[in-house]
């Protein structure tokens, strides 16, 4: 972790969320005075679960992996957040302590935002704490969906289901395969290693998806669409 190069005030970034293109000039002033910049490694934790929160962090650029620690060698993936993101928006409405883990899965900058200016700026602009609100209500599908792969689904239809999501469209640029390894795929499919590696050469041999090293390219949606159905 290391502060940014060239950090860029928010009435002048090009990359930020549509939340703060909504503001007002002073507004965004007193954010950029409530923030810090930084650079995250491929690698590097942002926040560990059970930690203090005291910051609302957005993603600048690159690629943060959201887990769960569930044992002591054991979490499960939730998702892949990117840039114009934010994570631990649940800090705003009374959690202490980040709810999960994040990490950068390439290298990321991040604006960590202090939770209280924040809040005192939704309490100001109506407009803008709907737009914050309603990214957080976003993730509810996806969440739910989580609960039901890992509950109801065999492990064919767990890895199909999470191949999907991660050849989705809003991953199409990034080519997040190159970042993950088959133990992160396992992960999100919440499947041992070891099936994920069988279950991929299985499907490799049916046609669903080619396997080039890390790189996983998918042939057949309609048929990993069905498999990922019927769990």
């Amino acid at each position: 972790m290391s502060l940014a190069k060239n950090v860029i005030n928010c009435r002048e970034c090009k990359k930020a969320s549509q939340c703060f293109q909504h503001l007002y000039p002073e507004e965004l002033d007193f954010i950029n005075e409530k923030k810090i910049q930084l650079t995250y490694i491929q690698g590097e934790n942002l926040f560990k679960q059970g930690a203090f929160s005291p910051y609302v962090m957005y993603i600048v650029e690159g690629l943060v992996k959201i887990y769960l620690q569930t044992g002591p060698a054991k979490q499960i993936n939730i998702s892949l957040a990117q840039k114009g993101e934010f994570l631990a928006i649940s800090s705003l409405f009374g959690e202490t302590v980040y709810n999960y883990s994040a990490m950068a899965v390439k290298d990321s900058t991040i604006c960590m935002i202090d939770k209280a200016g924040l809040y005192q700026l939704m309490e100001k602009n109506h407009d803008f704490a709907l737009r914050i609100a309603s990214k957080n209500c976003r993730n509810e599908t996806h969440y739910l969906n989580i609960i039901k792969n890992i509950s109801y689904k065999q492990m064919h239809g767990k890895i199909a289901s999470a191949l999907l999501y991660l050849s989705s469209a809003e991953f199409i640029e990034l080519d997040v395969f190159q970042y993950l390894n088959r133990q992160d795929i396992a992960d999100f499919a919440s499947i041992s290693t070891e099936s994920t590696i069988k279950f991929l050469k299985e499907f490799e041999k049916e046609g669903i998806l080619t396997l080039d090293g890390k790189n996983i390219e998918i042939i057949d949606k309609d048929k990993l669409l069905e498999i990922g159905r019927k769990g």
